[in-house]
């Protein structure tokens, strides 16, 4: 099996052999991340990345930013494929190659990827030792609670990830006994750091109810957003969506991966401990309906009261990502319900066959998943530009604005590819950006009053100067119009590359405050 898990990651990570860096969408990994406070608890915007950026920081101040970006990218993989593969309860190494493959291969891992969600898919690559730790917690198993902390943790290195530790945990572990009790406080504790951070921070912890619409699941296909979301996708960005999940074949696909799962559904719960299976169950089927939230009658506008209402409640507007516990059943299921399939073929040659096939399945429904999305997860190295700039902000230290001023930026030396703006984490200072996200034709709200006074400036046509800022940086992307020239006005320009302007801001000292 971890033979299998490696063959798999080096298939769908062959590109990252080549040197620099890949940066997509949320995946942003530069040389040597600074160890800011902003980036261990921020003031200005809410902890979506805490405690990774701090994690980050400390880890490249050891080891490179290229190869700690490859090594957890391949733990993924390897953790996710290893891990269902130990879960499945069968006795045939086929039928946990099947598991192992086919949680390695979903929509969800591709599609979240192809997103840069690396934090998230920590937590996907942890839910099966998770779920395995907890149910032996459960029966008493002290050594368990170890393996459950640890891959707790590594869940809990962002919010939705500890939640969704947390709740496995409460779910499967359940039970009246010190042990289970423990583990549950203990899983819980490891969502201090962004509990904290959001208890600190200056940004309103409620959010846009627009975004609801923005990031509520989509159709890939003819089987609608129901559809998708059983084959484990329906994200709502269509950028990072396979063309294979477009495919009129997909939902076949699908429909062949839930009918093996229906035939595995009653060796899981005979071969687990009594009432696994079906705590299990009730995980994905939460987890589920909060993606499916959306598509209830009303559910858009309870939603929406919710983000709007309650502080963190932002955290459910991208129901998707809680498909996770269900795609862990789906695997396990379905990997029962082809090694059922086999054994009911009679010949040992024709159920070798039939596991095979179902092997291969996950893969012929998504085969441009294989070798980094067909190329489309090349690196490529920063220009050199980002080195200066980092440098000369560097000798002189302060509040940096980053135009054009937009969260996201598509870079011609990125390969074309759309990707968060590198610079607060490339730069030893406190970087503002653009903190809205654009998504169609919605613009959801940001949280940064720091970023809202440069749009403002920008708008009006005030010297940035003016802000208190004390350096700019001017980046050239694509589909960005250009700063206006009396944008820049009492601004000294610094540097002047291919790719990076920096400015100093001469009027500071007459300002007090940004």
């Amino acid at each position: 099996m971890p033979a299998t898990a490696v063959v798999v990651t080096a298939l769908v990570l062959a590109p990252l052999a080549a040197p620099g860096y890949l940066l997509a969408y949320d995946m942003v990994f530069v040389p040597r991340q600074p160890l800011r406070w902003d980036l261990v608890a921020p003031s200005a915007t809410l902890p979506r990345a805490v405690p990774l950026d701090a994690l980050v920081s400390l880890a490249t101040q050891v080891v490179p930013g290229w190869l700690l970006q490859r090594v957890v990218l391949a733990a993924v993989l390897l953790l996710a494929a290893i891990g269902a593969g130990r879960l499945v309860p069968a006795e045939r190494t086929g039928t946990r190659l099947v598991a192992a493959v086919a949680y390695a291969w979903t929509p969800y891992l591709a599609e979240r990827l192809l997103l840069g969600q690396w934090g998230l898919l920590l937590a996907y690559a942890s839910l099966p030792w998770i779920a395995g730790s907890a149910t032996r917690v459960r029966e008493g198993d002290r050594r368990a609670l170890i393996a459950l902390l640890g891959f707790g943790a590594l869940a809990s290195v962002t919010p939705t990830g500890g939640v969704l530790a947390l709740v496995t945990t409460a779910v499967m572990a359940a039970r009246r006994s010190v042990l289970s009790a423990v583990a549950i406080a203990g899983v819980a504790l490891l969502n201090t750091p962004w509990l904290l951070a959001a208890a600190l921070t200056d940004a309103e912890a409620r959010s846009d109810p627009d975004g609801v619409a923005a990031f509520a699941a989509r159709a890939e296909n003819w089987s609608g957003t129901l559809g998708s979301l059983l084959g484990t996708g329906g994200i709502w960005n269509a950028q990072t969506t396979l063309p294979s999940r477009e495919s009129v074949l997909a939902p076949a696909g699908t429909l062949a991966l839930l009918l093996l799962a229906l035939g595995g559904a009653k060796a899981l719960r005979d071969r687990w401990p009594a009432g696994a299976a079906i705590r299990l169950l009730v995980l994905a089927a939460g987890g589920f309906l909060v993606a499916a939230f959306v598509l209830l009658p009303g559910g858009r506008t309870v939603l929406e009261w919710l983000v709007a209402t309650v502080p963190g409640a932002g955290l459910l507007r991208d129901g998707q990502k809680f498909v996770l516990p269900y795609a862990l059943l789906l695997c396990l299921a379905m990997a029962l319900g082809a090694e059922r399939a086999a054994i009911r073929v009679g010949d040992r040659l024709a159920g070798r066959v039939v596991l095979a096939g179902a092997l291969l399945l996950p893969v012929a429904i998504q085969p441009d998943l294989a070798f980094g999305a067909v190329n489309r997860l090349r690196p490529v190295p920063y220009p050199a530009d980002f080195a200066v700039v980092a440098r000369l902000v560097g000798d002189a230290p302060g509040p940096v604005l980053s135009l054009p001023l937009s969260a996201y930026h598509t870079y011609s030396w990125n390969l074309g590819r759309t990707v968060l703006d590198p610079l607060p984490r490339y730069l030893d200072a406190d970087v503002v950006t653009d903190d809205r996200l654009v998504v169609g034709n919605i613009v959801v709200t940001g949280e940064d009053h720091r970023a809202a006074a440069a749009r403002q400036a920008l708008r009006t046509g005030t010297p940035l100067a003016s802000l208190g800022l004390r350096w700019v940086v001017v980046q050239r992307v694509a589909g960005k119009a250009e700063v206006p020239a009396a944008a820049l006005t009492g601004l000294r320009l610094v540097y002047d590359g291919p790719y990076l302007d920096l400015y100093e801001n001469t009027l500071r000292t007459e300002v007090t405050t940004w």
